[in-house]
């Protein structure tokens, strides 16, 4: 299966620039290329973290409705999920680097819009609502883009490191960019943190400008209804691709999506919390991811990773079944850091997984259709536990939904076809 590491590795710009560190999770950035990259993803990140804060707040002032973000949030994931595919062709067949700049370019343009309009007193509902969609179809171009050039710009040795330091990044974002949005917003209101995020996509697509990422050889043009049919024959025909991504495709609508719906109401009638609770059981979740990705990183396994995956997964289902019947607030505190653990090893190895296994000239269209697999019934599965929530009490229900995701992952784990992958 060709990678796309070829023997001139060692004489091309991406080569490592000093001795492997001590720490495995830090040896892609010895790559000059990757640290541009993370670079304009942390400041991007960052704004994107800071975004949501304020839109979420935004939303609810300008409509006085608590399903306003709900709403909000849904049809972004709409926009999203209708350029995904078509973003996944267009990655493999172009340039990932132009297309990731395009669509940073794009989503800064709607921001600032968004931003202009906010300041001048003519932002409404319905219009926020069009420009958080459109925003939505820039990421579904730029995310199976940023899957597929990651591997092109860093050792495949290190794209485990890779991997580790965005998710790393990305947790940290989400613990500085509400600070930061707290602080604008007190002193300059929405639309200026509106503008940073616009802001922060220019910054991103600037400094990826001078990224030199590795040329691979492409499959030819066949146009983009062919190109999507053979991606999705590329999956069905490897067996761990195609069952991973339909078991987490039940996964996140029956798993993830209980405890989206059910957990405000869990923290407050069971442990009698707030919202700083709420909030403190979501830090430490990110907590434990960052270890996971770090740990991960580390000990870079090459081996029986796909039991690997779907052990960590049957854990982390173990702990949301305990936490839903946790007595103590503290109990579940120390869940969520296990469950964070368990969340960001087994992602961070199973995108690293997918770099090394998939041909690049399909890799963005199978991370595409990871992507929209995965997400596919999530927006149903928050209807479902929205009706479900008043059947019986929220850690019964998110018990019995975790319990439900750790026996579907023993039945992968029962298939010797995810056993086999190394």
């Amino acid at each position: 299966m060709q990678r796309g590491f070829g023997p001139a590795w060692a004489q091309d710009s991406l080569a490592p620039v000093s001795v492997p560190p001590r720490l495995r999770v830090l040896e892609a950035l010895q790559h000059r290329d990757f640290r541009l990259l993370w670079a304009g993803q942390a400041v991007s990140q960052i704004g994107d973290a800071a975004f949501i804060v304020a839109l979420g707040w935004r939303a609810f002032t300008l409509t006085n409705e608590a399903s306003s973000l709900g709403i909000v949030l849904m049809v972004e994931a709409l926009g999203l999920v209708a350029t995904l595919l078509i973003g996944g062709v267009l990655a493999d067949r172009y340039s990932r680097k132009l297309l990731m700049i395009g669509s940073d370019c794009a989503r800064a343009i709607v921001i600032a819009g968004l931003a202009v309009l906010d300041a001048t007193g003519h932002l409404s509902f319905g219009v926020l609502v069009a420009l958080v969609a459109l925003h939505g179809l820039g990421s579904g171009l730029f995310q199976p883009a940023f899957g597929g050039i990651l591997p092109l710009l860093v050792a495949e040795s290190s794209i485990g490191s890779a991997n580790a330091l965005i998710g790393v990044t990305r947790q940290f974002a989400f613990v500085v960019g509400p600070g930061i949005a707290g602080a604008i917003y007190g002193l300059a209101g929405s639309s200026a943190i509106f503008a940073v995020d616009a802001a922060s996509f220019v910054v991103s697509a600037a400094i990826l400008a001078f990224a030199r990422p590795r040329v691979y050889e492409r499959a030819p043009a066949e146009g983009l209804r062919r190109e999507l049919t053979a991606g999705l024959r590329y999956v069905v025909r490897v067996p761990w691709l195609w069952i991973t991504i339909g078991t987490f495709s039940l996964i996140l609508m029956v798993g993830f999506a209980a405890f989206q719906v059910l957990l405000p109401k869990l923290v407050e009638q069971e442990w009698h919390g707030g919202v700083g609770s709420y909030g403190l059981l979501f830090t430490l979740q990110g907590v434990g991811m960052v270890i996971g990705s770090v740990v991960l990183a580390q000990l870079s396994p090459m081996r029986r990773r796909g039991t690997t995956i779907y052990s960590l997964f049957f854990v982390n289902s173990l702990f949301g079944t305990l936490l839903g019947l946790s007595p103590w607030f503290a109990g579940a505190a120390a869940l969520q850091v296990g469950r964070g653990f368990c969340i960001g090893f087994g992602i961070t190895l199973w995108d690293t997984m997918l770099m090394q296994r998939v041909p690049q000239h399909m890799l963005s269209r199978v991370i595409s259709m990871d992507w929209f697999g995965s997400i596919g019934l999530l927006p149903a599965g928050l209807g479902i536990w929205a009706a479900l929530s008043g059947l019986a009490a929220p850690g019964t229900l998110i018990a019995a939904s975790s319990a439900f995701c750790a026996f579907l992952f023993l039945v992968g784990l029962s298939d010797r076809r995810i056993r086999a992958v190394d």
